[in-house]
């Protein structure tokens, strides 16, 4: 019987785990849809494209936020366990040991998702993430082919019988500046050196101009267009996983792998703290309030940490300080949660 209660205690806290992920990543993705998408260009031929790469994103925001998820989903099970009274069966049948075998089948579970989420899956989603969100918003800057046509303002027309991708095809094209005429087969655009490059295959240009009028066939042709506004790849912390940050050169990256590894014993913490108090049964008032101080708390010792991270990046900081305050907050956090809960 037990065995089954722990088993049901287990899978609901789970439940309640995957759908606050899932509420608060929906919110995150429409977020990331919007920030990516330049509304005044015509995005009916990106929006597919963007949704499915800001869904790329996603796991990266899962680690930072699992605390404070972890903490609202014990809060989902507390009010269930207490609406329905079954707190008072579980507290009065539940030994020490067992829910000490309870924990560790949680907290084991909580951490080999945490662990493969930070260190694999997430960092592999988000370089690929990047490499399309980057695209998505050069295209934009670049412009948006509609039917047939594509317009480079002050540049280039391009008119053409079909697209695929950002191939076009049957390709007629005038370029405005240098009053040239191209007719080819096909052509296609790529992004080099902060240059938009246009390239044309098997055709012919007139060139009509006050320098020069001429007319040549070419196998390839590439007009260029230097953009200062183009975006390219920079790799941020979010490429690497601990392990790669904590060999980085770059101070910046070296204690960002710190504090990966702080936020570990941190989520250690919020897990024991949350299997403590989804077994208080008190009135719901009380509940919300003292729940109330757990996020606020959390809240504060996460942005104590960031500015040690500040201090640490600005040289003002050593390493063996940043961990000595924040397992002093850590350790002080944990004893007066538990002092509030300990006749519960």
């Amino acid at each position: 019987m037990l065995g089954g209660t722990r088993s049901y205690i287990f899978f609901t806290y789970l439940k309640y785990i995957l759908i606050n992920i899932l509420i608060f990543l929906g919110l995150i993705w429409f977020s990331q849809v919007l920030r990516i998408l330049e509304l005044q260009q015509s995005i009916s031929t990106q929006l597919i494209e963007v949704i499915k790469t800001t869904i790329l994103v996603l796991p990266s925001f899962i680690s930072p936020l699992l605390p404070f998820l972890l903490l609202l989903a014990s809060f989902f099970l507390n009010y269930k366990f207490n609406s329905s009274n079954e707190i008072l069966i579980l507290k009065q049948y539940f030994s020490f040991k067992e829910n000490i075998l309870l924990f560790m089948f949680i907290f084991s579970g909580i951490f080999i998702f945490y662990f493969i989420n930070k260190e694999i899956f997430s960092t592999k989603m988000y370089q690929k993430y990047k490499v399309k969100e980057l695209e998505i918003r050069n295209n934009l800057k670049l412009g948006v082919p509609s039917t047939s046509e594509f317009h480079i303002e002050n540049e280039v027309s391009i008119f053409f019988d079909k697209q695929i991708r950002n191939n076009f095809y049957n390709v007629e094209a005038v370029i405005l500046k240098d009053g040239q005429f191209i007719k080819s087969k096909n052509a296609n655009i790529e992004i080099e050196n902060k240059n938009y490059n246009i390239i044309f295959y098997e055709g012919e240009r007139v060139i009509l101009n006050e320098t020069e009028k001429s007319k040549t066939s070419f196998d390839k042709f590439i007009y260029s267009i230097e953009n200062k506004e183009i975006e390219i790849l920079m790799l941020d912390k979010e490429h690497f996983n601990t392990f790669e940050l904590l060999r980085e050169d770059d101070k910046e990256f070296y204690y960002e792998g710190h504090n990966r590894i702080y936020q570990y014993f941190l989520t250690f913490i919020i897990v024991c703290i949350s299997f403590r108090v989804f077994f208080i049964y008190e009135h719901k008032k009380n509940v919300v309030k003292k729940y109330s101080i757990l996020f606020i708390s959390l809240l504060i010792i996460q942005v104590i940490n960031s500015y040690l991270i500040f201090l640490l990046n600005n040289n003002n900081l050593s390493l063996y300080l940043y961990y000595i305050v924040n397992f002093i907050i850590l350790s002080i956090f944990f004893f007066f949660i538990f002092k509030i809960y300990e006749n519960n």
